[in-house]
């Protein structure tokens, strides 16, 4: 066995890269190449009692390699048709003026008070199960539970006024 991995190791020093760099030309996309590359490799390694035996190993993992990148692509596809299938004739709501105004009033307010007011009031959380859920205390929840409540409402109420035309002509 061990002679068998030194085999298959310079097998793939001496042509990982060239298959990469093929793959990567085939697809398009380096990263893509990149997975495909490894799993082709990881293929070849089970295999190997028969691929060393194959006319050319490297034809044989370039090969599988463009088979496991077109098989993603495919996968890719299909899931966007699927998509764009389940989509067709829904309609989508509009985004409220609220809405986007509470977003954009929860991106001013530090992330320890954001994630604490979201997990209260957007997902349903007790203060105890937030306090779980980040492993912190009770009372430092409260805190940044009324801080963010304060800081959100100022930010709102800034929004609110500039919204109804009350700010700066």
């Amino acid at each position: 066995m061990k002679r068998d991995a030194e085999e298959f190791d310079a097998f793939y020093s001496a042509s990982a890269q060239r298959v990469l760099g093929h793959l990567a030309a085939m697809t398009g996309s380096r990263a893509e190449a990149e997975d495909a590359v490894a799993e082709a490799y990881a293929r070849a390694w089970d295999r190997w009692a028969s691929v060393r035996e194959c006319d050319s190993p490297e034809a044989w993992v370039r090969r599988v390699a463009y088979r496991i990148a077109v098989s993603a692509w495919r996968k890719t596809v299909n899931r966007l048709r699927a998509h764009r299938r389940e989509m067709a004739g829904q309609q989508v709501e509009p985004t409220s003026v609220d809405h986007v105004a509470v977003v954009s009033a929860l991106r001013r307010i530090s992330a320890e008070q954001r994630r604490v007011v979201v997990l209260h009031h957007l997902v349903g959380l007790s203060v105890t199960e937030i306090a779980a859920e980040i492993g912190s205390n009770v009372n430092t929840v409260k805190t940044r539970l009324a801080r963010g409540r304060r800081a959100l409402a100022a930010h709102l109420s800034d929004d609110a006024y500039e919204t109804t035309g009350g700010g700066r002509q």
